[in-house]
């Protein structure tokens, strides 16, 4: 499992600020495991899932309250509950012992929209992508080229990971999810769910079982527990994706699906020099 860092008292953010779905398509990643001189935090390093080489956050995109942290919750909802809040883009994973784990977040319409009180009832590995009807007919023009869906792997918008949000039963198609658009994170975008960072969303992953409570905070309910980030980034404009770069044969080349049983190769013993 990957670290989080802890913090106290107060607000994460506080703290820090003296210091430091159906979903939109993203650009795909690169499965190409040539290292980059680049740094990171240590939770945001590189990993190696599912046969994937999955490259790190650069220290850029994880500045202030951008980041993976644990510290007190203060909220208003019970231990092991999911907590999100679309306005202040973050979300909040309830210990048992009053604290939380707090995940920056990008949200879109589709993720300010639904409030209230859902459950998780299924998770996906590197789950594949089809756009909704609504999507469709809303934004034809950044979803139609994508109407026969994206398996899973690195081309999938869902990224690494995805949580679905059910009520009373029913799929909301609201997803928690990975991405690869790393500008959307801490960002509202014109379309999406909840997006997080590779990283953050197989951390939660692993943390989140089926049957977990998820709230997600009304705009009243975000200013009364976080004023100070309410409402905290921009809005960004639709990024439209090149079919080429989802369907072509580069695309096509540059993925392969996801291997569960794979084995990242640096954890291997080296293998015995031959004497010639």
């Amino acid at each position: 499992m990957l670290s989080a860092t802890m913090m106290s008292r107060r607000t994460f953010g506080g703290l820090l600020l003296s210091s430091v779905a159906a979903c939109g398509p993203r650009v795909p990643a690169s499965n190409d495991a040539t290292p980059v001189a680049q740094n990171f935090l240590p939770e945001y390093q590189p990993i190696f899932d599912a046969g994937y080489n999955l490259p790190g956050i650069p220290v850029e995109y994880t500045q202030g309250v951008n980041r993976r942290m644990t510290g007190r919750y203060l909220g208003e909802q019970g231990a092991g509950t999911l907590d999100v809040d679309p306005y202040a883009k973050f979300l909040y994973f309830i210990n048992e012992d009053g604290t939380a784990i707090r995940y920056p977040v990008g949200v879109g319409r589709a993720g300010r929209s639904f409030r209230g009180n859902g459950i998780i009832q299924l998770k996906r590995k590197w789950p594949g992508w089809t756009p909704t009807a609504n999507m469709l007919r809303r934004e034809p023009d950044v979803y139609g080229p994508f109407r026969r869906g994206v398996p899973g792997g690195l081309r999938s918008p869902l990224g690494a990971r995805a949580l679905y949000l059910y009520r009373n039963g029913r799929d909301t198609f609201y997803r928690i999810h990975g991405t690869n658009d790393l500008d959307s994170i801490g960002n509202s975008g014109s379309a999406g769910c909840i997006r997080m960072f590779n990283q953050d969303i197989i951390d939660l992953f692993e943390r989140v079982p089926t049957g977990t409570r998820m709230h997600v905070r009304s705009p009243a309910e975000s200013q009364r527990v976080d004023p100070e980030n309410f409402d905290r980034g921009i809005e960004l404009p639709p990024k439209i994706i090149d079919p080429d770069d989802i369907y072509g044969e580069e695309a096509l080349a540059n993925d392969r699906p996801p291997d569960f049983d794979a084995v990242d190769p640096s954890t291997l013993p080296d293998a015995p020099e031959v004497q010639g």
